[in-house]
């Protein structure tokens, strides 16, 4: 076992949430470790062109498709995922699922995280989702959106985000000071956005939950992706765009290539690797580095961490079977431990929890693990009258937000509507789906030459789909453990997930496809949506007597709660652990829900909050002690 030197502060993961810490912390001039268990590339531009080939040859063009992994931190993939035609789901790969339903995310581990691979969506939460109990399920927050409204716009510099405030003020109601702005003007509305905004904007979709109509009107999505820079800005300062490489760069925009997941060949999109390079001398990555086990002294107080560091050719495994023990063999890996006054779990709402259970630690509440969130995603698909122009820009662009909020979410999960620009991507898969069905036909006896030509381009030209993200209340059941039986290469417990959905989510999914119904009508659309293929839709289940299917988000929230007891939580307002001194867990498994926006702009928000306190314990620890009068008299 290796001892390496002492720093003021190790984060676990370079995702996010991590390099917001470790830049932050590293700017006031603190020694930072971030233990990172995926691969840093040594050469940023060369690791970008490789990644965006890697993800344009792989034959299934998942989320880690462009990604560099290696056999020591597996990740779960969508494609693990598979129906069964009796009924029920088929689950191989990295996560152990045991639940009624699919847990259906994937994420990656990385270097720079699943923040590599995100859409760049960055809607707040509404004021009235930090308080669900209000409305009768979930839990409820120790904070108020007035209280992270300043770190949302701090949020919003760091990330650079691209929207319009008195669209969000107006359409949300949304609270925002006085003269504020975005960094950039909104991104421009899809030609898919306009074509619908002005079929239905002003019309009205009845709520199958009550509560009276909603006037459906096309709302433009705010980004983390660079547009025209707001010369209003931070008072007229203005805001220079962040490019490639963290470097500022005035002139990138984002350029509509449609590859935004997983890789963005334009630099627009924000990923932490931007925040990477504007790190600070005082910090330091170590990839490769799986964090084994958090350290803790006698009085429970943090103290550093164990990490396993795989080699280039992947783990080895020593005769023992535990990594590091005994005579190691070739590409063995090592032990090592590193040692700080703050450690910041900052690996992913799974991999957090994981960590914590194996240490064994932060779990008086018995909440570790517990209350595990996405956004269930119904799909519906279908084909407008007219060509809509698909695949072009980020994959939505604007949506409805008209059901987000108000008393129906007490009888029905609240949603958000995403309008799809990626065809039928999401619900069915690429556009060769279309191609071979066109061709084969369903005798067998399909199109040829320029007959096929048209009907593929007549097809795809007008394809549509509506997303609708569903707010999934925090519930203990939903939960991960581990199974010390099954291991990955490491030796370390793969974790187990226990997933479902509650009848609050089921109705709000029936709700949603009420709506959907509404809306394919007033667009004069043809509906396409179908969940009758079992192996197509492992998410798939029958409520009320009508078959549903899901996907999944990507977005893990819950399994680190934030409260305001030790009794009832994992960590307090400022996400450190009630159980353990200078222990922290940022990142989305804090969240005590999700809400209906996608969680990243809250999560860093929530992590720039977090920063504050640690270097105010950082700085606590580093004032010189008063001495009473009667020690002073004692000293020599």
């Amino acid at each position: 076992m290796k001892v390496s030197q002492r720093y003021d502060v190790i984060v676990v993961g370079g995702g996010i949430a991590g390099s917001l810490v470790a830049r932050h912390l590293g700017d006031r001039g603190r020694r930072v470790l971030v233990l990172e268990a995926g691969v840093r590339e040594s050469d940023p531009e060369r690791g970008h062109r490789e990644a965006l080939e890697r993800y344009l040859t792989a034959s299934v063009k998942v989320p880690g498709a462009s990604s560099p992994g290696h056999g020591g931190a597996p990740w779960p993939e969508v494609n693990d995922l598979s129906g069964r035609e009796g009924g029920g789901y088929r689950a191989d790969g990295y996560l152990v699922q045991d639940g009624e339903l699919p847990y259906a995310s994937g994420y990656v581990r990385v270097n720079g995280g699943t923040g590599t691979v995100w859409t760049g969506l960055t809607p707040r939460m509404l004021p009235e989702d930090f308080d669900t109990e209000a409305f009768g399920y979930g839990r409820s927050w120790p904070l108020s959106y007035a209280e992270l409204e300043p770190y949302y716009r701090a949020a919003e510099y760091e990330l650079g985000v691209s929207a319009d405030v008195e669209e969000q003020r107006a359409h949300l109601g949304l609270p925002f000071p006085e003269g504020y702005v975005f960094p950039m003007r909104a991104l421009p509305a899809s030609r898919l956005d306009r074509a619908v905004a002005e079929r239905v904007d002003g019309l009205r979709a009845e709520d199958p939950a009550g509560g009276g109509p909603v006037e459906l009107r096309v709302v433009g999505t705010p980004h983390a992706r660079n547009g025209v820079p707001h010369p209003g800005y931070g008072g007229g300062a203005g805001y220079v765009p962040v490019g490639a490489y963290g470097k500022p760069d005035a002139g990138s925009r984002c350029a509509g290539h449609a590859l935004c997941v997983p890789h963005c060949p334009a630099h627009a999109k924000y990923t932490s690797l931007k925040t990477q390079a504007r790190w600070g001398s005082s910090v330091t990555l170590v990839d490769r580095a799986v964090v084994s086990r958090v350290l803790v002294d006698a009085g429970g107080r943090a103290t550093g961490v164990e990490y396993l560091s795989c080699p280039p050719d992947g783990p080895g495994r020593s005769g023992t079977g535990r990594p590091g023990a005994g005579a190691p063999d070739a590409g063995a890996v090592t032990v090592h431990t590193v040692s700080a006054d703050v450690v910041v779990l900052a690996a992913h709402a799974i991999e957090n929890a994981r960590l914590l259970l194996m240490s064994g630690l932060a779990d008086r509440s018995g909440q570790v693990g517990r209350n595990l969130m996405d956004h269930p995603v119904l799909l519906t698909w279908g084909l407008m009258p007219e060509q809509v122009g698909p695949y072009r820009g980020p994959g939505s662009t604007s949506g409805f937000e008209g059901f987000r909020a108000g008393p129906a979410r007490r009888l029905r999960a609240p949603f958000r509507i995403e309008i799809g620009n990626w065809g039928w991507g999401w619900a069915k898969g690429p556009v060769d789906t279309d191609v071979a069905e066109l061709l084969y036909g369903t005798d067998g006896r399909g199109l040829r030459g320029g007959e096929l030509r048209r009907a593929v381009a007549d097809r795809v030209g007008r394809q549509f789909t509506l997303q609708f993200e569903m707010e999934q209340g925090a519930d203990p059941s939903n939960r991960v453990t581990l199974d010390p039986s099954r291991r990955d290469a490491l030796g370390l417990p793969r974790p187990v997930v226990t997933y479902g959905l509650s009848g609050h989510v089921k109705d709000g999914i029936a709700a949603a496809k009420a709506v959907s119904d509404q809306i394919f009508a007033l667009l004069g659309a043809e509906d396409r949506t179908d969940f009758s293929s079992a192996t197509a839709w492992p998410g798939r289940f029958v409520h009320d007597g009508r078959t549903y299917g899901y996907r999944g988000a990507g977005h893990g929230a819950g399994t680190h709660i934030m409260g305001g007891s030790p009794h009832t939580s994992v960590v307090d307002q400022w996400q450190r652990c009630w159980d353990h001194r200078g222990l922290y867990a940022v990142g989305c498994g804090s969240m005590p829900s999700v809400a209906t926006s996608n969680p990243t702009l809250t999560m860093a928000a929530l992590t720039l909050r977090s920063c504050e306190r640690i270097e105010a314990d950082l700085a606590e620890r580093d004032r010189p002690a008063t001495l009473s009068t009667s020690q002073k008299l004692r000293d020599p």
